[in-house]
């Protein structure tokens, strides 16, 4: 066994000359090579000098992503010393298939030198050429770090879980339970303007993490709305906000669509990046056994129309960087707004138009009570 992969890694190095290989009993270490035939970049956006004295990538202004050649990463340990320069963003990629398909682990460097703020790190997969950042924003967290110096990172890739350390041996800086990408291998790349050095890999070499999902931490929590019915998604004609025009057509065709964790409806999986500003609608039928008052909790991406049995409910924007964006920052989450919902007795039809323009979109709705309530999607 030992002989086939030495033998692997060496056809590897002959035929790409990237890497060097260390194999031990224990494991495999790949040392990736800061050579220009190492790496696909863009002409004049990539120097590769010494640095601090090692061999060095530094990724320019406007570089886009550096992609490393040939080597195909599902699981294992990626480790390597980050002295980000950009003034916003510095990334790196695993399980890279496109440019719209990647897990992606990130800095917002415009944090750097302040160790309490939350949001200085955080996991973001792409989907369909959207970064999800703005619906996952329970995957960020703080971290110690500085800008213009060199930065330890690991990311530990184990199955379904991830863990990330920034200047700690031993204290994930950040856990994700779930990584929610459509991939579950591919290349590694980074982004953002920044010196990367001592990059190694370790193929299968996981520490112990469990490649099994985590706990959900709604899964204990029936109260969600779950399971709904889904239309086509349509294009909202430029300079309307709304029209009753937009309204489903009693002829629509509808299609169901479960929540995922935490009880996000996540329309970017299903529909990818939006282009223009699009509209889908989404029903769901709630039993009541009397007339009751109800609050829903609920998180939305970007625009929403909420109506029960017909009559238009709540109305609402989030908008990121816009002083009608909601807590926290803009983000989908079931923090975003409560509102009372009016049920009468027996059936009850939930519709809630969803506009999206700016990356992702998705709901989460959330009942307070379920008592003499059941919930159930239309089945038309």
């Amino acid at each position: 066994m030992k002989k086939t992969r030495l033998a692997s890694f060496a056809a590897l190095y002959c035929a790409f000359t990237i890497v060097s290989v260390e194999i031990s009993a224990q494991t495999t270490t790949i040392n990736v090579a800061m050579k220009a035939e190492s790496w696909e970049f863009q002409p004049q956006k990539v120097e590769f000098s010494e640095h601090k004295p090692k061999p060095a990538l530094k990724i320019l202004p406007g570089a886009g992503p550096v992609i490393l050649k040939a080597l195909d990463f599902t699981d294992g340990t990626i480790e390597f010393d980050f002295e980000p320069l950009d003034p916003r963003f510095a990334a790196v990629y695993f399980r890279w298939q496109n440019a719209g398909e990647n897990e992606c682990f990130y800095l917002r460097t415009e944090l750097a030198g302040n160790p309490t703020a939350v949001g200085a790190v955080q996991y973001a997969p792409k989907l369909g050429g959207v970064i999800m950042w703005d619906m996952l924003g329970h995957f960020q967290g703080n971290a110690s770090f500085q800008k213009q110096a060199s930065n330890h990172i690991k990311l530990v890739v184990s199955g379904a879980q991830m863990r990330a350390y920034v200047n700690s041996e031993s204290q994930p800086t950040l856990a994700i339970p779930r990584l929610d990408g459509n991939v579950t291998n591919g290349r590694i790349a980074f982004e953002g303007e920044a010196i990367i050095a001592n990059l190694t890999i370790k193929p299968n070499a996981v520490e112990g993490l469990a490649p099994l999902a985590g706990i959900d931490p709604t899964d204990n929590d029936p109260r969600y709305l779950r399971h709904w019915q889904l239309s086509q998604p349509a294009v909202i004609p430029k300079g309307i906000d709304f029209s009753y025009d937009l309204l489903p057509k009693p002829d629509a065709a509808w299609t169901p669509i479960e929540a995922e964790r935490r009880g996000l409806i996540n329309l970017t999986r299903k529909f990818g990046k939006s282009e223009s500003r699009r509209i889908v609608w989404l029903k769901t039928t709630i039993k009541s056994a009397s007339a009751q008052t109800r609050k829903l909790a609920f998180g939305f991406i970007d625009d929403v129309w909420v109506l029960i049995n017909g009559k238009l409910l709540y109305v609402d924007k989030n908008w990121y960087l816009h002083p009608i964006r909601k807590e926290p920052d803009g983000r989908c989450s079931i923090e975003n707004t409560t509102f009372n919902l009016p049920l009468n007795a027996g059936d009850n039809e939930l519709l809630i138009g969803v506009a999206n323009d700016f990356y992702g979109w998705g709901i989460v709705a959330r009942i307070d009570s379920l008592a003499g309530i059941t919930v159930e999607p239309d089945q038309q």
